[in-house]
């Protein structure tokens, strides 16, 4: 264990920032940039009511970015924007994870190879210290780790419990030398967290992460966990989805507590233009201080999503985006989003 104190923040907890990665003509997005770009326009103007955002953009479209933005009335003041290449959007998995420490925050930076080498993603695994270099974080301090992890494949109370799974941090195209342990050990040092729930169940078709947890179930405050449910018998998800309900019902958390469990509708089947399934999600919503930012897919079940997050989070905002443009690249909400603590943007 560390000699120091370590705490994982819960995302429910205040935060300065949203990351995002621009689409651009280099990533998958080149064929659908007019549908998926109104969708950031969309979630930039929603979390700079809640508090900041920083954006990388490549160098090319950084001024025809700023442009936009100050078309849209964005305000200068609650926006930064940093001119860096990157290979894809999905800041969620190559941000940086922020943990609390007696000696300020830190970030960890760990490494990032898409998903068990799936994809290019050299400037993507770069991009925290090329941020670090450029200014972005000037309250944390940055440490590098060796560990593949995928900010999407963890969830945390922010007291003590992680939840995660095993399909993503156990397989063999993460870190193929670990075993189940000494990934805990790992964990519980870098992370200050005391228990780890471990899912056995639970995966999307068109899913290539190999189960990320934020796509299937979320903690949220008071012991409460709001899950991706199927009530379709139909469905092939029906057997693996009811499974990992009955997995999440025998959970508690690090201090013992047990969970009230929230589930979330399940929205019709939605496929791209060659037919394959997308992964829709309502589990890969968004927690921005006030804010909670729920992914919509043009579905008869899109308010019942609300309205059950609303349960899950009272007293927030809970709004609604248009997410059906960024399942087209298997990722939802919360997967293209890093949020930053309260204290990252402010220099000591």
């Amino acid at each position: 264990m560390t000699n120091y104190r370590v705490r994982l923040p819960a995302e429910w907890e205040p935060q300065d920032a949203i990351q995002l990665t621009w689409p651009h003509a280099g990533t998958d997005w080149k064929p659908i940039l007019n549908e998926i770009i109104p969708v950031y326009e969309t979630l930039v103007r929603l979390l700079t009511g809640a508090g900041e955002v920083i954006i990388t953009v490549s160098p090319t479209e950084l001024n025809s970015l700023s442009k936009r933005m100050s078309q849209l009335g964005i305000s200068a003041d609650k926006l930064q924007i940093f001119p860096v290449e990157t290979n894809d959007t999905w800041v969620r998995d190559y941000g940086p994870v922020t943990v609390e420490t007696d000696h300020g925050l830190c970030l960890l930076d760990y490494q990032f190879n898409a998903w068990g080498n799936k994809h290019p993603c050299q400037l993507d695994n770069a991009l925290t210290s090329t941020l670090v270099e450029l200014g972005a974080y000037p309250g944390a301090s940055i440490q590098n780790r060796t560990l593949v992890l995928e900010g999407g494949s963890i969830e945390t109370d922010g007291n003590g419990t992680l939840l995660t799974t095993a399909q993503c941090l156990l397989n063999p195209n993460r870190n193929p030398s670990l075993d189940q342990t000494e990934i805990e050990q790992q964990l519980c040092k870098d992370l200050g967290v005391k228990k780890i729930n471990w899912l056995q169940h639970g995966a999307l078709q068109g899913d290539d992460t190999d189960s990320h947890v934020d796509t299937l179930a979320r903690l949220c405050p008071n012991d409460v966990i709001a899950y991706q449910a199927c009530d379709d018998k139909t469905d092939s998800h029906f057997s693996e989805l009811q499974l990992m309900a009955n997995e999440l019902q025998g959970m508690t958390s690090a201090d013992g507590s047990s969970y009230r469990l929230i589930p979330l509708p399940w929205p019709s089947a939605k496929y791209d233009q060659t037919g394959q399934r997308l992964p829709a999600t309502y589990a890969n919503f968004l927690v921005f201080n006030h804010l909670v930012v729920v992914p919509t897919y043009r579905d008869t079940q899109d308010g019942e999503a609300l309205a059950q997050l609303a349960k899950a989070f009272p007293g927030y905002q809970v709004e609604g985006v248009d997410c059906l443009p960024v399942i087209q690249q298997h990722g939802s909400l919360h997967c293209i989003t890093m949020q930053l603590p309260k204290g990252i943007l402010n220099a000591h």
